[in-house]
């Protein structure tokens, strides 16, 4: 069995674990170390599968959250009695709803030729070799009579011209590989992650201004 799809499993039963203490326990400090055991555990699965950038995204966001967090947790003064919670329901929940994702999976990944193709880990599928057809038309060879072509990588075409661009077709004329996918072919996307990461920026800022209105308030009455 490859030794990556054993890791995978090991960490993915590590960050169940890590997120089932950080919903039930009643510690507030433990449950953030557990929550931020769950987020380091994402970016070593990033490692793993072969995507560094993302890790190290993950990495920085875990930290910064980490601290802030529980920064937050130790100047807290919770006053509230606890209240017992239904850990016998929630665990029964949780099974339910894991049995009918591998349920549906596997009816996914059986279901014929034309079913879910589960590739294994570090093996994408931009690696193999797929029709020539799928080529730029300034990339295939002229054949003679009664050759076939020959299959080409999914993604060669892209990595050979896609950042200068061919005869045919323009390239994005990116620095790079990833910033040409980020702001082109996944341009939309990167513009909706910016708008979610000003708009929570400033949702924050709101948020602490009237907590400071309010606490200024009330020290001027108390005067």
């Amino acid at each position: 069995m490859d030794p990556v799809f054993i890791l995978m499993v090991a960490l993915f039963v590590f960050m169940i674990i890590g997120s089932l203490i950080a919903v039930e326990t009643r510690d507030l400090l433990s449950s953030v170390i557990c929550l931020g055991a769950v987020g380091f555990g994402t970016s070593v699965a990033f490692l793993l599968l072969g995507a560094p950038d993302l890790a190290i995204t993950q990495v920085v966001v875990e930290i910064l959250v980490l601290v802030v967090l529980v920064r937050v947790v130790i100047t807290r003064r919770d006053e509230t009695a606890a209240t017992g919670r239904g850990t016998l329901a929630t665990g029964s929940v949780l099974l339910v709803m894991g049995v009918l994702v591998a349920v549906v999976f596997w009816m996914l990944a059986s279901s014929g030729a034309g079913g879910l193709q589960v590739r294994p880990f570090g093996d994408p599928l931009m690696n193999h070799e797929g029709p020539a057809s799928a080529m730029a038309p300034a990339d295939q060879p002229q054949l003679a009579a009664g050759q076939a072509a020959e299959p080409q990588s999914i993604g060669g075409a892209y990595l050979k011209h896609g950042l200068l661009g061919t005869a045919v077709s323009h390239g994005t004329g990116a620095a790079n590989y990833v910033m040409g996918i980020v702001l082109d072919s996944r341009g939309y996307d990167t513009l909706g992650e910016a708008t979610v990461i000003f708009t929570a920026i400033i949702g924050t800022y709101a948020v602490l201004r009237r907590i400071g209105r309010q606490s200024h308030a009330g020290h001027v009455a108390d005067r």
